[in-house]
């Protein structure tokens, strides 16, 4: 698959794009690919999470950080 990834002024990634053509692709492979209906409280959770990291980005945990911590506890 041929992404481009599209970076703010910071080159933060903050979208990726897709080729019309394999855009089409994904679509006939799986049908309800644009049909997706997400529980109300899904929705609510994400979004309680999302503003949540926004107010306090300082509480993130460092992805490989974080798994190397369950690896060591494994």
């Amino acid at each position: 698959m041929n992404l481009q990834y599209i970076s703010d002024d910071t080159g933060k990634t903050t979208g990726v794009f897709i080729p019309i053509s394999e855009w089409n692709e994904l679509k006939s492979r799986y049908k309800d690919i644009e049909q997706i209906d997400i529980p109300k409280w899904q929705l609510k959770e994400a979004r309680l999470r999302l503003d949540n990291h926004q107010n306090h980005p300082e509480q993130a945990l460092d992805f490989e950080k974080a798994m190397d911590d369950i690896d060591k506890e494994l």
